[in-house]
Formats: C-alpha cells, sequence, structure tokens
C-alpha cells in the first residue's frame, strides 16, 4: 500500500526541494499535507501561493508542541524531512547541530511511533571530497570525512540511525547538486543556473571558478546536476512503493557534466553565444571544494525506479525559458 493514500507532513514545504514535493503531490491530486517551515525574513513564502495544502505550522511551534503533546497533530502515512538549515557556508556549528540532527531523531523517533514511512534529506555533502567514493552501498559508513558542518550534521543523523538499528526503516535521501525553479530565495546557495542567468541579463557573461588542482582545467571541474521535478519523483517514489526498502540512497542523474557543459546550455536557452570568465576561487572555499562528484543510482534502480532522467540541457531549457524568463512559480 502506498504511504501517500493518508495525511502527509512535509517539513521545509516553503523551501527549494519541499515546495517542488508538495507540487508533485497536487499534480496526483493529493492535498490533504501538512506544511512546516521558517519562513523568517526571505521570500520563499511565495514558493506556497500556488499550492494546495491542509494546514501550514511554523516549524518552531511545531517543535515545541511535538515535545509537550506528541499526539497533537494526529497521525501522517508519511513525513517528508526536507527541513534544514542547508547552508554549506554555515558555521555555527551548535545551531547546525540542534537544526539538523537533534530535530531529525526526534521527528523519526516519532513518525516510527505512529508507524508513519520516514523519508529524510541526508545529503550528498557527507561524502566529503569522494576520497572514499560516493557508494550508497557502502556500511562502513565511519569511512566518510564531510568537508563542511552542513554535511557532517546530515552525516551524524546517517550514523546515529545505523548505530541505534533503525537505518533500514527508514529513508534518507543524498541529494546531489539540484536546480530548478522555487530557489530564488535561497540567495548564494542558489544554483550557478539562477546566478548565471541573472549575470548574463546584466553582463551579457557567466563567471565560473577557476580550477586550483591541475588535473582539472578551469571550469572542466564536474558535478552531477540533478533537475528538481526528477529529484521529487525519485523522493515521492520511496513512499509510492510500500515493498521499497529503507536506507541510504544516492539522488542523482547519474551523469557528471562539467561546469563549462551547464554554462554553454544556460546560453543556448536564452538563444546567446557564450561568454564565459574564469575568477579565483575565494580562499574560504578551496579546501572545501568538490571537484568531482557522480552519484551511483543502481541502488535507487534496483527498488524499480524505472523513470529517464531529464537531459541537462533540456532541463535547463525548461527552467530557463518556463520559470526564470517568466518569474513563474511551480504549480503557477
Amino acid at each position: 500500500m502506498s504511504s501517500l493514500n493518508g495525511r502527509i507532513l512535509v517539513t521545509g514545504g516553503a523551501g527549494f526541494i519541499g515546495s517542488a514535493l508538495i507540487h508533485a503531490l497536487n499534480k496526483r491530486g493529493i492535498t490533504d499535507i501538512v506544511v512546516t517551515d521558517l519562513l523568517g525574513q526571505d521570500e520563499k513564502w511565495k514558493n506556497l501561493v500556488p499550492l494546495k495544502f491542509a494546514d501550514y505550522i511554523d516549524a518552531g511551534n511545531f517543535r515545541q508542541r511535538l515535545h509537550t503533546q506528541a499526539s497533537a497533530f494526529g497521525k501522517f502515512s508519511a513525513v517528508f524531512h526536507l527541513g534544514a538549515c542547508s547552508a554549506t557556508t554555515e558555521k555555527n556549528a551548535t545551531y547546525l547541530g540542534d537544526n539538523n540532527y537533534e530535530f531529525t531523531k526526534e521527528l523519526a523517533a516519532w513518525t516510527l511511533a505512529q508507524q508513519g514511512r520516514f523519508i529524510y534529506a541526508s545529503s550528498a555533502a557527507t561524502y566529503g571530497d569522494g576520497a572514499q567514493g560516493m557508494d550508497d552501498k557502502t556500511a562502513d559508513l565511519h569511512a566518510l570525512r564531510p568537508l563542511n558542518m552542513y554535511g557532517y550534521s546530515k552525516h551524524l543523523f546517517d550514523l546515529y540511525a545505523q548505530r541505534h538499528g533503525f537505518l533500514d526503516q527508514i529513508v534518507g535521501v543524498k541529494y546531489f547538486n539540484v536546480f530548478g525553479p522555487n530557489e530564488d530565495h535561497k540567495a548564494d546557495m542558489r544554483s550557478l543556473v539562477n546566478k548565471a542567468y541573472q549575470q548574463i541579463l546584466v553582463t551579457g557573461r557567466v563567471q565560473l571558478f577557476k580550477s586550483h588542482k591541475p588535473e582539472y582545467k578551469d571550469g572542466e571541474q564536474m558535478r552531477d546536476f540533478l533537475y528538481v521535478k526528477d529529484a521529487v519523483e525519485m523522493t515521492l517514489h520511496f513512499a509510492e512503493k510500500a515493498t521499497t526498502s529503507g536506507g541510504l540512497y544516492n539522488l542523482g542523474s547519474g551523469e557528471a557534466n562539467t561546469w563549462l557543459t551547464l554554462a554553454r546550455a544556460i546560453f543556448a536557452a536564452l538563444g546567446r553565444e557564450p561568454s564565459i570568465e574564469f575568477i579565483d576561487m575565494p580562499e574560504v572555499l578551496r579546501g572545501k571544494y568538490q571537484y568531482f562528484t557522480l552519484a551511483d543510482i543502481s541502488k535507487l534502480r534496483a527498488t524499480g525506479y524505472t523513470r529517464a532522467m531529464t537531459p541537462l540541457a533540456e532541463s535547463v531549457r525548461d527552467y530557463v525559458q518556463g520559470y526564470l524568463a517568466t518569474g513563474k512559480k511551480l504549480g503557477d
């Protein structure tokens, strides 16, 4: 039986992937959704405007009420825990530990106690520089070395769930480089597609970081770029298929592309000739920069996920022409 047949909770529901997931649920005719988030000072609230859901609850109030009365919100058949501080540059380790680790522990225990399906965002950042591989089938999570506190806060919960013996009852999804509509509020954490679109409108060119490793030419650092529409279909798959086992899963396109390839696709979507400038990478990033990421998605495929990935050029074109150029949100 699909876990999408009952009430659904989406934490971080106003955010980038969270709002895209609600949009995908709405397209399936599902609206019995409770949304939590911290709306703060940015404009991610705009992502919620076109979407249909049953209720919105401030994430701080939600967590506090869980502490005082665990039954306050009733039961959920599926909990998509996508709410977290996702800034890879965040330096407040105490905040990240509480927000990304402790709250995930609390929410997982609560969901399992009511026999709901718990699907949470881990991260490809847990793999660090990839020296230990990016294998979601490895049992030795302790071998991984995240490069920033954000990645470590995600890694801590993966370790906790494994250590306490319930990782096989829940699903942790490791998103690679996700881009697409509804990310406008993410400031410096926006994808290159979003940033480059704005740069091209203003200056006519795109800036890319120079390489500081001799084995990579400028602009030829590689990433697994994943369109958000594909990312949420993969995520929902784990709730739709009752037979899908738990554990950690890479969610990526299964293909590595260079930053140059991505930049050229953006220019092509705009009908312009490429104009690319290389700039020095800030010192603060150099020791924490991933030069190559590629998701092995064979474990995902083994669960019966058969949808084809949207080709990079096609997804960039859809995003640029359908959303960035029009100002539309998912659901408009």
